[in-house]
Protein backbone atom coordinates (compact mmCIF):
# COMPACT_ATOMS: atom_id res chain seq x y z
CA UNK A 1 0.00 0.00 0.00
CA UNK A 2 1.51 3.71 -0.87
CA UNK A 3 1.06 6.35 1.30
CA UNK A 4 0.33 10.35 -0.10
CA UNK A 5 3.71 11.40 -0.53
CA UNK A 6 4.59 7.94 -2.53
CA UNK A 7 1.56 7.95 -4.74
CA UNK A 8 2.51 11.68 -5.67
CA UNK A 9 6.56 10.48 -6.44
CA UNK A 10 4.92 7.80 -8.62
CA UNK A 11 3.41 10.54 -10.68
CA UNK A 12 6.90 12.42 -10.79
CA UNK A 13 8.10 9.99 -13.90
CA UNK A 14 5.45 11.45 -16.10
CA UNK A 15 5.03 15.09 -14.95
CA UNK A 16 7.02 17.91 -15.63
CA UNK A 17 7.38 20.23 -12.12
CA UNK A 18 8.59 24.16 -13.02
CA UNK A 19 9.71 26.38 -10.00
CA UNK A 20 8.29 29.77 -9.18
CA UNK A 21 10.71 31.81 -11.53
CA UNK A 22 9.64 29.38 -14.54
CA UNK A 23 6.12 29.79 -13.76
CA UNK A 24 6.88 34.14 -13.84
CA UNK A 25 8.83 33.54 -16.90
CA UNK A 26 5.94 31.83 -18.99
CA UNK A 27 3.34 34.00 -18.14
CA UNK A 28 5.65 36.90 -19.26
CA UNK A 29 6.62 34.71 -22.83
CA UNK A 30 3.27 33.37 -23.32
CA UNK A 31 -0.24 35.56 -22.61
CA UNK A 32 -1.93 32.22 -23.59
CA UNK A 33 -0.33 30.07 -20.65
CA UNK A 34 -3.92 28.77 -18.46
CA UNK A 35 -3.11 28.68 -14.48
CA UNK A 36 -5.13 25.89 -12.73
CA UNK A 37 -5.88 26.32 -9.23
CA UNK A 38 -6.70 22.53 -8.33
CA UNK A 39 -7.58 23.75 -4.12
CA UNK A 40 -10.87 24.18 -2.64
CA UNK A 41 -12.89 27.03 -3.61
CA UNK A 42 -12.28 28.62 0.25
CA UNK A 43 -8.48 28.18 0.04
CA UNK A 44 -8.80 29.86 -3.59
CA UNK A 45 -10.93 32.75 -2.28
CA UNK A 46 -8.76 33.38 0.40
CA UNK A 47 -5.55 34.08 -2.01
CA UNK A 48 -4.27 32.92 -5.58
CA UNK A 49 -2.56 34.07 -8.51
CA UNK A 50 -4.42 36.79 -10.11
CA UNK A 51 -6.14 35.30 -13.39
CA UNK A 52 -6.09 31.47 -12.32
CA UNK A 53 -8.67 29.30 -13.06
CA UNK A 54 -10.21 27.25 -9.89
CA UNK A 55 -10.89 23.82 -10.68
CA UNK A 56 -11.01 21.64 -7.01
CA UNK A 57 -9.10 18.55 -7.10
CA UNK A 58 -12.27 16.63 -6.71
CA UNK A 59 -13.80 17.24 -9.74
CA UNK A 60 -11.12 18.06 -12.17
CA UNK A 61 -11.22 14.95 -14.26
CA UNK A 62 -15.07 15.70 -15.25
CA UNK A 63 -14.56 19.26 -15.44
CA UNK A 64 -11.70 18.42 -18.43
CA UNK A 65 -15.04 16.77 -20.01
CA UNK A 66 -17.92 17.47 -22.41
CA UNK A 67 -21.30 16.74 -20.75
CA UNK A 68 -21.36 16.67 -16.96
CA UNK A 69 -22.21 19.32 -14.60
CA UNK A 70 -19.19 20.27 -13.81
CA UNK A 71 -17.31 20.65 -16.93
CA UNK A 72 -15.64 23.95 -17.50
CA UNK A 73 -15.48 24.77 -20.80
CA UNK A 74 -12.55 27.04 -20.96
CA UNK A 75 -10.52 24.15 -19.46
CA UNK A 76 -12.28 21.33 -22.00
CA UNK A 77 -10.95 23.57 -24.93
CA UNK A 78 -7.20 23.78 -23.57
CA UNK A 79 -5.60 20.64 -24.94
CA UNK A 80 -3.12 22.58 -26.85
CA UNK A 81 -2.63 25.34 -24.82
CA UNK A 82 0.21 25.16 -21.69
CA UNK A 83 -1.35 24.87 -18.93
CA UNK A 84 0.35 24.86 -15.32
CA UNK A 85 -1.31 23.21 -12.07
CA UNK A 86 -0.96 25.10 -8.92
CA UNK A 87 -2.23 24.40 -5.20
CA UNK A 88 -0.63 25.24 -2.34
CA UNK A 89 2.11 23.10 -1.36
CA UNK A 90 2.53 21.23 -4.76
CA UNK A 91 1.67 17.64 -4.02
CA UNK A 92 -2.09 17.99 -5.22
CA UNK A 93 -1.03 19.65 -8.62
CA UNK A 94 1.19 16.72 -9.39
CA UNK A 95 -1.79 14.18 -8.79
CA UNK A 96 -4.20 16.53 -11.06
CA UNK A 97 -1.47 17.22 -14.07
CA UNK A 98 -1.20 13.62 -14.18
CA UNK A 99 -4.87 12.93 -14.63
CA UNK A 100 -4.85 15.73 -17.28
CA UNK A 101 -2.10 13.88 -19.20
CA UNK A 102 -3.95 10.87 -19.28
CA UNK A 103 -7.04 12.58 -20.25
CA UNK A 104 -5.15 14.26 -23.54
CA UNK A 105 -3.48 17.63 -22.19
CA UNK A 106 -0.48 18.30 -23.96
CA UNK A 107 1.57 20.78 -22.04
CA UNK A 108 0.95 20.27 -18.29
CA UNK A 109 3.36 21.09 -15.67
CA UNK A 110 2.83 21.84 -11.99
CA UNK A 111 4.15 24.14 -10.00
CA UNK A 112 7.21 22.35 -7.51
CA UNK A 113 6.59 24.39 -4.00
CA UNK A 114 2.96 25.40 -4.75
CA UNK A 115 1.45 28.63 -3.74
CA UNK A 116 3.82 28.60 -0.77
CA UNK A 117 6.89 29.02 -2.95
CA UNK A 118 5.22 31.33 -5.22
CA UNK A 119 4.51 33.59 -1.96
CA UNK A 120 8.40 32.67 -1.21
CA UNK A 121 9.13 34.33 -4.18
CA UNK A 122 7.97 37.14 -3.41
CA UNK A 123 4.99 37.02 -6.40
CA UNK A 124 1.64 38.92 -5.77
CA UNK A 125 -1.56 36.81 -4.58
CA UNK A 126 -4.94 38.40 -4.90
CA UNK A 127 -8.09 37.50 -2.56
CA UNK A 128 -11.40 36.67 -4.27
CA UNK A 129 -12.33 40.09 -4.81
CA UNK A 130 -8.90 40.88 -6.67
CA UNK A 131 -7.24 42.89 -3.69
CA UNK A 132 -3.66 42.03 -3.32
CA UNK A 133 -2.80 39.81 -0.53
CA UNK A 134 -0.11 41.03 1.64
CA UNK A 135 2.72 38.40 2.00
CA UNK A 136 2.96 38.34 5.56
CA UNK A 137 -0.63 37.57 5.87
CA UNK A 138 0.16 34.67 3.01
CA UNK A 139 2.90 33.42 5.27
CA UNK A 140 0.48 32.97 8.31
CA UNK A 141 -2.10 31.61 6.16
CA UNK A 142 0.32 28.90 4.13
CA UNK A 143 1.83 27.50 8.16
CA UNK A 144 0.24 23.99 8.68
CA UNK A 145 -2.05 23.87 11.53
CA UNK A 146 -2.78 20.51 12.14
CA UNK A 147 -4.98 19.26 14.75
CA UNK A 148 -3.34 16.80 17.71
CA UNK A 149 -6.18 13.91 16.17
CA UNK A 150 -4.58 14.81 12.86
CA UNK A 151 -0.81 13.24 13.88
CA UNK A 152 0.44 10.07 13.60
CA UNK A 153 -0.16 7.90 16.64
CA UNK A 154 2.95 7.58 19.22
Amino acid sequence: MKNFLELVRGCLADIREIMPWDLEERRRENSDLMIVDVREPDEFAAMHIAGSLNVPRGILESACEWDYEETVPELVQARQREIVVVCRSGYRSVLAANSMLLLGYDNVASLRTGLRGWKDFDQPLVDNAGRSVDLDDADVYFTPHLRPEQLRPK
